[in-house]
């Protein structure tokens, strides 16, 4: 079975790509995942926060508000807590690409332009194949309207990619308010790529030590269908490629992503909780099922259930509302 597919331009041996997470820390992990059959790696993000640690500031509407509360600099981490800094990270994009044949795919979080321009081109200097700028801000600011905040992307995806020539894709939320125009928009300012979507990880609250506490909880399945929603309505109409993050676990996860519209569908909790070679056993149940329904290649199931292509293009939309409702069992009295 030809598991081949295409992603930002790169040729890739197959769909599956473990996105950022600590486990590309390490380049013998990287190596591992190559040999398990990945199609590419996302290296762990450098934070913006790492790029201006020295001043603790972040320019440009992120700071709008950041001290509204005089506790608000301590939750940056101090720094030697980070990591990695910048000239590690570089070096480690070095080692990277220089150990493994696949595509490493360097990840930059945060939002606002700062030092991200010119970091980014000593990152494509260090030999990464693409870059994916992982935009993580939530809009505290009663004053920040939706439209300053919908340029503040713009701004940082124009600057990155007027500043290098590998592709770029863009790690978004969907809490945008007409997310297939920001979308459009975001490929219009040089976005090769669209990654659906990025986990805003919530706090929780400590009501014994009185603390807000930081809470990770990896995603399951049913986190697969907001992207697999989105990407089924936005393929074919928004000229980029698209990547499915967040609820990848099973074959049968890569293979709704693929249909829906996705090039790739990246994983990252699966193999934290289960190990990397969950990717092959994924691969090889991915090939049997393309077999047992008689496709010749992986390309041929690339957006065969989007909402182009379906026979109910309305399931995807308001018209499917009420009859999902509807859909609740049993139809008992309680």
């Amino acid at each position: 079975m030809d598991l081949s597919t295409t992603y930002l331009g790169l040729d890739l041996k197959c769909p599956i790509v473990p996105s950022a997470s600590p486990l590309s820390e390490s380049v013998s992990n990287i190596k591992k995942m190559e040999d398990a059959g990945a199609g590419a790696v996302v290296l762990h993000s450098l934070f913006e926060e790492q790029l201006t640690q020295s001043s603790l500031e972040i320019d440009h509407f992120l700071t709008l508000g950041s001290e509204s509360h005089g506790e608000a600099a301590s939750y940056f981490p101090h720094h030697d807590e980070y990591h990695v800094g910048p000239e590690t990270y570089l070096h480690h994009i070095v080692e990277a690409t220089s150990a493994v044949d696949i595509p490493i795919i360097a990840s930059l979080n945060g939002v606002s332009s700062g030092g991200w321009t010119s970091f980014a081109k000593e990152i494509e200097a260090a030999g990464a194949s693409a870059l994916e700028l992982n935009t993580y801000f939530i809009a505290t600011d009663p004053e920040l309207t939706g439209h300053e905040v919908e340029r503040m992307y713009l701004e940082v995806v124009r600057d990155v990619t007027d500043a290098v020539s590998i592709p770029v894709a863009v790690k978004l939320n969907p809490f945008f308010s007409s997310l297939p125009y920001m979308c459009g928009q975001l490929v219009e300012a040089g976005a090769a790529g669209l990654v659906l979507f990025n986990r805003f990880y919530q706090p929780d609250l400590d009501i014994e030590r009185l603390e807000v506490v930081p809470r990770v909880h990896l995603s399951s399945s049913e986190a697969l269908r907001l992207p697999i929603r989105w990407i089924a309505i936005l393929f074919g109409r928004i000229e980029a490629d698209f990547a499915l993050t967040s609820g990848v676990h099973t074959h049968e996860d890569v293979i709704k992503g693929l249909m829906a519209g996705a090039n790739i569908t990246m994983v990252a909790s699966e193999i934290l909780k289960n190990g990397i070679g969950r990717i092959p056993e994924m691969l090889i149940a991915t090939s049997h099922w393309l077999e047992d329904h008689g496709y010749d290649s992986l390309r041929q199931c690339i957006g065969s259930m989007s909402q182009k292509h379906v026979a109910e293009p309305g399931a995807f939309e308001r018209a499917n509302y009420l009859r999902t409702l509807q859909s609740w069992p049993p139809k008992t009295q309680f």
